[in-house]
């Protein structure tokens, strides 16, 4: 098994983060599920549905982050962990920094596109 490490861009989070990435990517989904469900049930008019977008990309987030080994929020900040959740290292140069918050605007992107899909989606349905 090979070890997880820093890269640059690439990757910035080790196990512990991944499944706390992952947890909150399930949970988020289930908020969204439950929300939807709501909605429908209480037969309010299919324009509220756009409220599934908040939870959907918390949910996407979460699954992309941990999908990636990569923290878009760690990225803004200039530090990584792959010790015990909750710690974190400073990037030590100007370059990784760049490249780690190019691939945090990446994901964020990614998982706003995913929420407006689904938020569509759930006022179509």
């Amino acid at each position: 098994m090979t070890e997880i490490k820093y890269v640059p861009g690439v990757c910035n989070i080790g196990p512990g983060e991944i499944s706390r990435r992952r947890m909150f990517g399930w949970v988020s989904l289930a908020i969204s599920v439950v929300l939807l469900a709501a909605l429908m049930w209480a037969r309010v008019n299919s324009w509220w549905r756009l409220f599934v977008f908040f939870p959907a990309v918390m949910s996407a987030s979460g699954f992309l982050q941990a999908y990636f080994h990569f923290c878009f929020g760690f990225a803004r900040k200039g530090v990584f962990n792959f010790g015990s959740p909750g710690t974190t290292q400073q990037v030590g140069d100007e370059s990784s920094k760049i490249k780690d918050k190019n691939r945090g605007n990446q994901i964020t992107l990614y998982a706003v596109l995913i929420g407006v899909v689904i938020s569509i989606f759930s006022v179509l349905v």
